[in-house]
């Protein structure tokens, strides 16, 4: 591998080489192959005057591209998919009258395109679905953990580890929806000519319009396709693109969230993502444990969700049925769009596979400011001792006010509930207050919450594509 010249760190450091594989050109010219083979042979089952022997001989040849011989041509005239026809021909001599007979460049770019974004999102829901069945596993392993939850960051009522889990697969089942229903809603240009029109096909069949009609359902049927779209100009509509863009933003956002909040929790040593053995956090500080997988989610997804803007500006600034300013940006925006999605859901399977949990930590936080949000439930006590309701609120308020005094103004431990302990007003002792504060008793229906989110909505999908799971990524850096 050369030094010398710039390369990727998508494909370098972050994607899998099974999604670079789907972008590779191998996968872009074989299909190309494919897609004229498809087209001779539906045009020969509509009776146009081609053999059996020059199918052959496309068939035989659809895997060995010669790319020295595209290459050579494409220098000479300026156009690749000219080029590809003619090194084809070069290989198929009796077949290379036929070849993209009737068609555009568009027949085997853009039907290529939709094949390969395809593809690519089966890969994303493939990964999509490990995390969540990896989410699943440490969502129930800790539904009973209770922890300190937040609101603006700052300490609010408690809910448990295993329910902040679900809320970051429930992000991931979003995506996965949204990705199901681009799947189960795909389709191919099919074969539509220069403007759309289909003229040239009608040339070709003689103005037989169910001919060509059936030609692109032919077409779609040998692809594995059911659909095709109903019209199109040269190109089907470049809105398209921005779909799909936008369910990776989707995802994007999802493992966002997720690594913001696992930042946040290793910096209070709660929960930490992998951290291997003879890994370097700092170059300075060598006691360091750095997020940096979780760091790397966030900017790779940041990169998809400013990425996303490409396909949104080239769907709205196309020239009617067809303008070429669409291709240089086309071919970079969403090939690193899948890249760089692959990258984060690598790193998000890499994490959940790994974190690890500190209970006493977790417990520790928890109690520090539990004391607070358990007074609704000590006045509550009182009153059944026979306080008076009002009169016992305005000492808590009072009592919580001091007690907050000496946490921040002192750095001492909280005190509110030795406060009210010596508080005859009560008519509690320490033992009973403490009683009540089991953290337990303050998640709410957080543990039941998580179980039937789990069992309603995530283990339908986990069941439905068991096949999918077991998936095992190692990062490269």
């Amino acid at each position: 591998m050369s030094n010398q010249y710039y390369q990727s760190p998508l494909s370098l450091r972050y994607a899998s080489k099974e999604m670079q594989e789907i972008f590779s050109n191998d996968k872009k010219f074989k299909t190309w192959r494919r897609l004229w083979i498809a087209l001779a042979q539906a045009e020969q089952e509509l009776g146009l005057d081609i053999t059996d022997e020059q199918i052959e001989e496309l068939i035989a040849h659809k895997d060995d591209i010669n790319y020295d011989v595209a290459k050579e041509r494409e220098a000479l005239v300026r156009h690749d998919v000219m080029s590809h026809v003619y090194a084809y021909g070069v290989q198929c001599p009796k077949a290379k009258g036929i070849i993209h007979l009737g068609a555009t460049s568009c027949y085997v770019g853009d039907n290529t395109d939709l094949i390969i974004m395809h593809e690519a999102l089966e890969l994303v829901q493939k990964k999509i679905v490990n995390v969540l069945y990896r989410l699943e596993k440490f969502a129930l392993e800790y539904k009973e953990l209770p922890c300190l939850a937040f609101t603006h960051f700052q300490p609010a009522q408690p809910t448990t580890v295993g329910k902040r889990a679900s809320l970051w697969a429930q992000d991931l089942y979003f995506d996965y929806l949204e990705i199901q229903h681009l799947l189960d809603n795909k389709k191919l240009l099919g074969c539509k000519g220069t403007t759309g029109t289909q003229a040239s096909f009608m040339e070709l069949f003689e103005n037989d319009t169910d001919k060509v009609k059936a030609l692109d359902k032919k077409i779609c049927e040998k692809l594995g396709y059911d659909n095709y779209f109903a019209v199109s100009g040269q190109t089907y509509t470049r809105k398209y693109d921005t779909q799909v863009l936008q369910v990776l933003v989707g995802v994007a956002q999802s493992a966002h969230k997720f690594s913001n909040d696992i930042r946040l929790l290793q910096h209070l040593k709660e929960i930490e993502e992998p951290f291997e053995k003879n890994q370097i956090g700092s170059s300075a500080m060598a006691y360091k444990r750095n997020p940096m997988r979780s760091e790397r989610i966030a900017a790779l997804a940041n990169y998809v969700i400013s990425d996303s803007i490409n396909p949104a500006i080239t769907a709205s600034t196309q020239w009617f049925e067809r303008t070429l300013d669409d291709s240089a940006n086309k071919r970079i925006s969403i090939a690193e769009a899948f890249l760089a999605i692959d990258g984060v859901l690598n790193l998000y399977l890499n994490v959940t596979e790994g974190l690890v949990v500190y209970p006493k930590v977790i417990e520790a936080n928890l109690r520090r400011e539990l004391p607070f949000m358990a007074t609704e439930n000590i006045m509550m006590d009182a009153v059944k001792n026979g306080g008076d309701r009002q009169e016992l609120h305005e000492l808590i308020r009072t009592h919580s006010m001091a007690a907050g005094r000496v946490v921040k103004e002192e750095g001492k431990p909280n005190d509110l509930i030795d406060r009210i302990a010596a508080d005859p007003k009560f008519g509690l002792t320490k033992e009973q207050i403490e009683s009540i504060m089991q953290p337990i008793n303050f998640v709410g229906r957080s543990v039941q919450q998580t179980e039937e989110f789990f069992k309603d909505y995530i283990d339908p999908i986990l069941e439905k594509e068991k096949q999918a799971l077991g998936l095992h990524v190692d990062i490269n850096v």
